[in-house]
């Protein structure tokens, strides 16, 4: 008996973007959605095209670029977001707006301050609008894990009738429990009367862990479509994570009468790309895409994966696209190699003075490592992109002295707009000297969130990519730096993030979400 699809609706690049500092320049979203699209996800949810015109402009490439999938835009249930959100995808090869009104009693008296008969009259408004603007519409009832059950039925079959043919009932606040939200979710599509019309998806958060677990339920009982992120990002404690929900269904077989399209071999190299771009370093022991989630270290556990892989490895690494990224380039290749290698990674350039920028430093990488990885790659291409940023402040020299018995002094240049500037200071260790010189140059006003150091491979020659995180008058960003030496890199990552604070059309004002 063949097994139904099951949709996997990505959402990385929307919900994703909401995790505090995540925000992507159009350029970087654009490199995802060809990752996620080699990765042959079925739907990408590019942006939330209202919420800015730099993710107007991130909708519209990705739609314009991406081809094997189809693209999505997020919008409230109101004319203005419908209508950018259909602007945005006029020329998808396939498109999607994806609309939503909280259904929850909670939502509805205290946010919209509206009746249910008011919420089912503009979701059903919506839904049309939507729907004379594409052929393909989703619909989600924010905060459906607590709404009333009877008033979901109603909207449901309103909707339906309307046009939609996606209905998400999301568990918004990470609130549901697996054995009770799926059988929910089983109950909703007995209930309503055209629900063989549509599809029925979930959009699971992870507030209590349960995010996977919710998700999974909730296809055991009739939902054919899952909303996820790769790494698990997003909001909060983030989404029901794609490579787990997609090795869950295709390990346990036996369970789920469902199969993904889903190339899993991609799935490694896609959330490193993720985590390079967005600075959220992956956990060693993440289910899937950690560094730990093949190793062994007991000698009882070693000895049976030698006799016998299956003994205490249910999936292979090299099937999510571990072992499989070792890349044969060095300091004698040339420009075409690098850039078929970078092609093959999804990685293109606007211009040829961005590609010979790239060059150059992997030269330089090249001289200081004697093994170059796709992460490498990764990284250095990151680290370009994020250096080149229009009014970036560029690191020209650090010089840092650090003794036993005394503090650590930071000399450090950097240039911005034309003009050099200097700068000493002391600190506590190498990098808050470093940090403090940067300040007493710029005076920035921030406050430092997050210092976080992540090598990109293996080795004590590894690239170390570093994530700053700033905050200031409610902005939060992330900057990245990547070197072979740390504190280089540290440089890099704060004056990166002074750069993102400085130029606001990064920064992705959210307007809320499912």
């Amino acid at each position: 008996m063949s097994k139904q699809p099951l949709i996997i609706f990505d959402t990385t690049l929307r919900d994703g973007e909401q995790s505090p500092g995540a925000s992507m320049t159009k350029d970087e979203k654009v490199r995802i959605a060809k990752s996620l699209e080699k990765l042959r996800v079925d739907v990408i949810e590019a942006g939330f095209a209202i919420s800015s015109p730099g993710d107007f402009a991130a909708v519209k490439a990705i739609a314009e670029t991406i081809k094997d999938s189809r693209i999505c835009s997020l919008s409230r249930a109101v004319r203005g977001d419908i209508e950018r959100a259909g602007e945005a995808l006029a020329n998808a090869n396939a498109g999607r707006i994806h609309t939503f009104i909280a259904t929850s009693p909670i939502h509805m008296q205290h946010k919209l301050q509206m009746q249910p008969d008011e919420v089912l009259a503009q979701a059903v408004g919506a839904v049309k609008l939507a729907r004379n603007l594409i052929d393909d519409v989703e619909f989600s009832l924010e905060d459906g894990s607590r709404s009333e059950f009877d008033f979901m039925c109603r909207i449901i079959e309103a909707v339906i009738d309307a046009g939609a043919g996606t209905i998400n009932i999301p568990d918004t606040v990470g609130y549901g429990e697996p054995e009770e939200y799926g059988a929910m979710i089983g109950r909703v599509i007995a209930a309503v009367p055209n629900a063989d019309k549509a599809i029925f998806s979930v959009h699971c958060h992870n507030d209590l862990g349960l995010a996977v677990a919710n998700s999974l339920a909730a296809v055991r009982h009739g939902a054919r479509q899952v909303e996820c992120t790769i790494n698990g990002l997003g909001e909060r404690a983030g989404n029901a994570s794609l490579e787990e929900i997609v090795m869950a269904v295709r390990t346990r077989h036996d369970l789920f009468d469902v199969e993904t399209r889903i190339d899993t071999q991609h799935i490694v190299p896609t959330s490193r790309l993720v985590s390079s771009i967005t600075g959220f370093p992956v956990q060693p022991n993440k289910a899937i895409v950690g560094a730990n989630a093949f190793s062994h270290e007991s000698g009882i556990h070693q000895d049976g994966v030698l006799k016998h892989r299956e003994t205490y490895e249910i999936m292979k690494a090299e099937d999510v696209g571990w072992n499989t990224n070792k890349l044969s380039l060095g300091k004698l290749s040339g420009r075409a190699a690098l850039a078929a290698r970078l092609e093959e990674l999804g990685i293109s350039f606007d211009s040829k003075e961005e590609f010979a920028r790239v060059f150059a430093r992997f030269k330089e990488l090249a001289d200081k490592k004697r093994e170059i990885y796709d992460e490498d790659l990764q990284a250095l291409v990151s680290d370009v992109q994020t250096g080149s940023e229009q009014q970036s402040i560029a690191l020209t020299h650090l010089e840092v002295l650090s003794k036993s018995g005394q503090l650590p002094t930071a000399k450090i240049a950097v240039r911005y707009r034309d003009q050099e500037h200097r700068a000493e200071a002391e600190g506590d260790g190498a990098v808050d000297a470093i940090f403090k010189a940067i300040e007493q140059m710029i005076d920035s006003g921030t406050e430092l969130l997050l210092y976080s150091v992540n090598a990109v491979t293996q080795g004590t020659d590894s690239q170390g990519e570093v994530t700053v995180r700033l905050q200031k008058e409610g902005r939060v960003v992330n900057g990245q730096g990547a070197d072979t030496d740390v504190l280089v890199a540290s440089a890099k990552a704060y004056l990166n993030a002074l750069s993102l604070m400085r130029n606001p059309g990064r920064l992705h004002p959210q307007l809320g979400g499912v």
